[in-house]
């Protein structure tokens, strides 16, 4: 599958004029907990021409694909991907640090994950996974409930209280958080994920009780203390060092 992922990229470059940094994968893959039917969330940062970034007019920021054999593909422009990281874009964290890289070039990948590291934003990272919870805590113990939603609400609650709790970047790689669960729960997480590698997205099948109160749980903790974290600014200069080094 890597050589029908990098086969594409190169067709993207052709296409579009642009030269691909790095591409890694992101969503269940990257996480540890995919389904069969789970497609290739290929994530990737690209360079456009140098005279695009010195043109009065904006260009297009943004290159997309979906294939018939299940690539899903996203890319930023680099000056896109840069700003969003001064953000602290969690989004754009979950490419940089994915497990799982496929073409990385010039060492642009360990910079922007230096850049990340120094100037993490625990406000806006905590907020952003605290957010995205929401949607999926809903659903906790419905008839409404699959394994793929329960697990978008256990991996957000527990990127947020990682947050919470350490002020740094969250593990992109699921199992990375146990350190926030009990033995037991951690047992029992295994469990889900080896009944979800052999079931599709959006099986609803048993969710042991223990999981359920688990995420419930996480969630009214961070709920209660999500008003102690302090934010931090990044450090502009250090940006536009990167992307000028880059451009140039």
């Amino acid at each position: 599958m890597k050589n029908k992922i990098i086969e594409k990229l190169k067709a993207v470059e052709r296409e579009h004029n642009v030269r691909v940094l790095f591409a890694v994968e992101s969503g269940s893959r990257a996480w540890g907990f995919a389904s069969p039917d789970s497609d290739y969330d290929i994530r990737f940062v690209y360079l456009r021409p140098k005279e695009t970034y010195l043109s009065l007019w904006e260009s297009k920021d943004t290159i997309q694909f979906i294939t018939e054999d299940d690539l899903d593909g996203s890319g930023w422009d680099l000056r896109k991907a840069t700003k969003l990281l001064a953000k602290t874009n969690a989004s754009f964290l979950g490419w940089l640090f994915s497990p799982t890289v496929y073409l990385d070039r010039e060492g642009v990948l360990e910079e922007m994950k230096q850049l990340a590291l120094e100037n993490f934003n625990p406000v806006a990272g905590f907020f952003h996974y605290h957010n995205m919870n929401k949607g999926f805590d809903e659903l906790l113990d419905t008839e409404a409930m699959t394994l793929k939603s329960y697990f978008y609400a256990i991996r957000t609650a527990l990127c947020a209280n990682w947050i919470l709790k350490n002020e740094s970047v969250p593990p992109v790689k699921f199992q990375e958080l146990y350190g926030l669960v009990l033995e037991e729960e951690a047992h029992n997480l295994n469990a889900l994920i080896a009944m979800k590698a052999v079931a599709k997205q959006q099986e609803k099948l048993p969710v042991d009780p223990i999981l359920i109160a688990l995420a419930k749980r996480v969630v009214e903790e961070n709920n209660e203390k999500r008003n102690e974290l302090k934010s931090t600014k990044a450090d502009a200069k250090a940006f536009d060092a990167f992307f000028i080094k880059r451009v140039s």
